[in-house]
């Protein structure tokens, strides 16, 4: 089977921030992108946290542009295409901590490999699912865990899945533990930090870290 490069590149530009893909939008402030995520905290039969099962799924126009690009490819199906671009995604995401801070209590957790993922098209988006785990797997009993998840340039925007502006059921899912309270916390960025962004061009980064000031946050929190 001869492979083509090109899609392996349009996957670095959503994760390593190169910005030809999304040059032809006429918007120019910051975000340039989103990415709608739900997450499922997943748990042992002591009621520990193992990991975290993430499902993101791309905004419809960088779908469109992956899609057709794989479908050019010769000698090669989409789902062929899919599954080599899933393990692309998954080494981008590596360098940068798949996007995701944990804490505990407020502790930042050490996060473990990712090994469980698979690239898909589902209702005509391109959606990344993986199992991200926890490397010291803390009980929840009586702790509150929080999560962020975040693109640091903010290039791109990623948000709870949601209708209406309101985060859907399964957005956040803890199964087996009915007595924690699960929320999803809205962003509350400085306004000196929206204007900054708003006026960030498409090849401009901004500071370090700027996408942690319009992260959401998953919050759990258990007797």
């Amino acid at each position: 089977m001869r492979r083509d490069n090109r899609w392996l590149a349009h996957s670095r530009m959503v994760f390593v921030g190169v910005l030809a893909l999304f040059t032809s939008v006429a918007a120019m402030a910051h975000p340039h992108g989103w990415i709608d995520i739900n997450v499922r905290i997943i748990t042992d039969d002591e009621g520990r946290a193992t990991g975290l099962h993430q499902t993101w799924q791309m905004d419809p126009f960088y779908s469109l542009v992956v899609f057709d690009e794989l479908n050019r490819v010769e000698g090669a199906t989409l789902d062929e295409g899919l599954d080599q671009l899933g393990g692309e995604i998954r080494n981008n995401l590596a360098s940068q901590g798949y996007f995701t801070h944990v804490r505990v209590d407020g502790v930042p957790q050490p996060l473990g490999e990712v090994s469980e993922y698979t690239a898909m098209q589902r209702d005509g988006r391109l959606t990344f699912i993986f199992i991200l785990p926890l490397a010291d797997t803390p009980s929840l009993g009586g702790r509150t865990l929080e999560y962020q998840v975040y693109d640091p340039t903010y290039y791109l925007e990623v948000v709870h899945a949601a209708e209406d502006e309101k985060p859907l059921d399964d957005a956040l899912v803890l199964r087996g533990m009915p007595e924690c309270e699960l929320a999803v916390l809205p962003a509350d960025p400085d306004p000196e930090r929206v204007l900054a962004a708003s006026r960030l061009d498409v090849d401009e980064s901004g500071e370090p870290g700027l996408g942690r000031y319009f992260a959401e946050t998953g919050q759990v929190v258990c007797p």
